[in-house]
């Protein structure tokens, strides 16, 4: 099959295309009951396509609409070759249209039409490019999935809701969040009290960023995280890692799971003890819904795309922004690059509605500065990151900076951005045998 056979496998309506217009020139207020549903590019003949874009520009000019104020508009735009053709076409759709108690009928039908065709043309493109396919086939994959995804996701769109089936809505999330039913009210548990209790956990479609200088533990307390998610709640959660490896991860999880000091794992010198412990973490998180992908340089289309094949997912991690690649040509302003990452993972935790725990490093300036908290200045090539996420969040150990610090353990959740509440800072323990961060409470004039 070429691309001159395409047209033979297009599906459209002409009557249902031509019964919509008439309808409108016999009753205008037709229009109001389907403008929200009805665009242009639904029409495949192209004189009704123009002629349904004149009736909504009249529409919005609070022109009227009937054949004779019509025929007039469409003389002065040039849509017929002549005036006595435009007059004839007009004629015909008012004496063509059956009813037009049945406009919406007949817009649905042109909707479905409509939708059939991009698949159509979605098949060929993805025939084509397969064709002529050079390199890694799992860019077609996702390039295909991701262009049958756009398709679903146009036609899924929702119209203006009246304010009182919204407000029922938020009435029962108030009532549950009252009634503390289940915890299914709150965003995902993190596991760590007080950060729960600022940000109601981890909502769906929210962008949320955990920044720190190197080796702070923005890692570990990524995957305490993610454990607490995965193990307590029983929840999916997929792990994308551009640094460390599936096994390193793993690693990492097992030592603070079993208690057992990493650098002991590392070197296998285990004691008996050790041994049953590791058994019995290893067989608790054989069952956790925890998924992991260490690709480089993968792009966020690819992420979107395994999640999706994964059959979704309650929570995902990057590790880390700066290490991430837009996927498209090489640009060599990082700024405006990092810019479009983070705007994409905002969309991507949009589409998939789930929170998107995304990872980054800061600048130098935290080790320059006498106050070597971090700032929201601070972020590396910001760009739009502050912008595009909901919640912004900063580890900070004042041990890192200070060995003889009076308390080594001690380490800060800044949160210095949240889009739904207040802004704070909650207090954790760090166990670096572990890489594990616990709660506390404390009391900050005590220290």
């Amino acid at each position: 099959m070429n691309g001159n056979d395409l047209g033979s496998y297009l599906s459209f309506s002409e009557d249902a295309e031509q019964s919509v217009l008439g309808s409108i020139l016999l009753n205008s207020q037709t229009l109001v009951n389907v403008m929200d549903i009805l665009k242009p590019d639904y029409f495949y003949v192209n004189i009704n396509k123009e002629l349904y874009s004149v009736f909504v520009s009249m529409f919005t000019m609070a022109t009227p609409i009937d054949v004779v104020t019509v025929l007039n508009e469409v003389n002065k735009t040039g849509i017929f070759a002549t005036a006595s053709e435009a007059k004839i076409y007009l004629t015909e759709l008012v004496n063509f249209v059956p009813t037009t108690t049945n406009i919406e009928n007949y817009a649905a039908i042109l909707k479905e039409k409509y939708y059939c065709r991009r698949l159509i043309s979605a098949a060929h493109e993805i025939i084509a490019r397969s064709n002529t396919i050079e390199g890694d086939v799992r860019n077609l994959l996702d390039w295909a999935e991701q262009l049958i995804y756009d398709i679903r996701k146009d036609g899924a769109g929702k119209g203006l809701q009246p304010i009182g089936e919204v407000i029922v809505v938020a009435y029962d999330n108030l009532k549950k969040i009252f009634n503390r039913e289940g915890g299914e009210h709150l965003g995902l548990v993190t596991g760590y009290k007080s950060l729960d209790e600022i940000l109601m956990g981890f909502n769906k479609s929210d962008l949320i960023l955990l920044a720190a200088r190197p080796s702070m533990g923005k890692t570990a307390f990524a995957l305490n995280m993610a454990t607490n998610v995965a193990l307590s709640q029983k929840k999916k959660t997929v792990i994308f890692s551009l640094e460390m490896s599936k096994e390193q991860l793993v690693t990492r999880i097992l030592s603070y799971t079993a208690r057992i000091p990493g650098n002991i794992l590392k070197t296998g010198q285990l004691e008996p003890d050790d041994w049953e412990n590791l058994a019995a973490a290893a067989h608790e998180l054989s069952d956790a819904q925890i998924y992991m992908d260490d690709t480089a340089n993968i792009t966020v289309p690819e992420m979107k795309a395994k999640v999706r094949r994964l059959g979704g997912a309650d929570l995902v991690i990057i590790d880390y922004l700066q290490l991430m690649s837009s996927g498209g040509r090489r640009n060599d302003n990082r700024v405006q690059e990092i810019s479009e990452l983070t705007r994409s993972l905002k969309i991507m935790a949009k589409e998939l509605d789930l929170p998107v725990l995304l990872l980054s490093q800061l600048s130098r300036s935290p080790d320059i500065r006498t106050e070597h908290e971090p700032r929201l200045s601070d972020l590396r090539e910001s760009g739009s990151i502050e912008q595009d996420a909901d919640i912004v969040m900063f580890l900070y150990r004042e041990s890192y900076y200070n060995k003889l610090c009076e308390h080594p353990n001690l380490a800060e959740c800044i949160i210095a951005k949240n889009r739904h509440g207040e802004t704070n800072k909650i207090a954790l323990t760090w166990d670096g045998r572990y890489t594990k961060f616990e709660n506390v409470e404390w009391n900050r004039s005590e220290f």
